[in-house]
């Protein structure tokens, strides 16, 4: 079985995780290129993580996004405080902010699967299984990644999860957001994920619930359910 040393960075700016990041996946890479040259019995165990944060205020842009999607300029950036970055994990614009659970799996995937769609498959139902304990019913879109909730009540379907992510030689980065008690009306700024549509928007689980979620409760059930989707044990740091 698998070992996944998981980390709570708590409120980090985005550079800072994004590098620290970048410094685990190159140590998995590193890893798997060694281990290929040597026998299978003095190889080393991969070493994966889990990190979950919150970031102050930031939009970042995927590499398939479109500049057009982020409705402020620069001065009014500035102006309201937040932070931007092109990055390069998959998909569009996307806010990040204190409440919010941003998770990034720095996971060897040919230590469990290589395949990509089943990866965000998985991501996708550890939040879905995570919500389903709050009594909500997490559904996916058709055509679209992340997690969402099923239109009804007089309210659009409504998205509480955002997926983006990148591989390098199967190892990966980026990850998910999935809105806690994140401030929504910072999504106004943006064309989230690029969706326009009138029928769609984003939403968090304290609005969902009605009240103010316990948010380290929230992490401790979603990091199990990713445990047993992966099947992997918590290591030590």
């Amino acid at each position: 079985m698998q070992k996944v040393v998981f980390q709570d960075l708590g409120l980090i700016r985005y550079k800072d995780a994004w590098a620290y990041q970048e410094e685990k996946l190159k140590e998995l890479v590193d890893r798997k290129l060694k281990n290929l040259k040597l026998a299978p019995e003095e190889r080393e165990t991969q070493r994966h993580y889990l990190l979950f944060c919150e970031h102050p205020p930031v939009y970042t842009l995927g590499k398939s996004g479109s500049m057009d999607n982020l409705l402020l300029d620069e001065q009014g950036l500035e102006q309201e405080g937040f932070e931007f970055f092109k990055i390069n994990r998959g998909g569009d614009i996307t806010y990040h902010g204190p409440g919010q659970i941003v998770g990034y799996p720095i996971f060897d995937l040919d230590c469990f699967f290589t395949d990509v769609h089943r990866y965000v498959r998985y991501l996708e139902e550890a939040v879905v299984l995570t919500i389903a304990e709050y009594g909500l019913e997490g559904i996916r879109v058709k055509g679209y990644t992340g997690v969402w909730l099923e239109a009804g009540g007089g309210l659009p379907k409504r998205k509480i999860c955002a997926i983006g992510v990148h591989l390098s030689r199967w190892v990966t980065m980026h990850g998910f957001a999935f809105n806690v008690n994140t401030q929504l009306s910072h999504f106004k700024n943006i064309i989230p994920c690029g969706i326009d549509d009138k029928d769609k928007d984003v939403t968090s689980l304290s609005r969902e619930l009605g009240r103010e979620a316990d948010i380290g409760e929230v992490k401790e059930k979603l990091r199990w359910h990713f445990a047993d989707l992966f099947g992997f044990e918590f290591a030590g740091r």
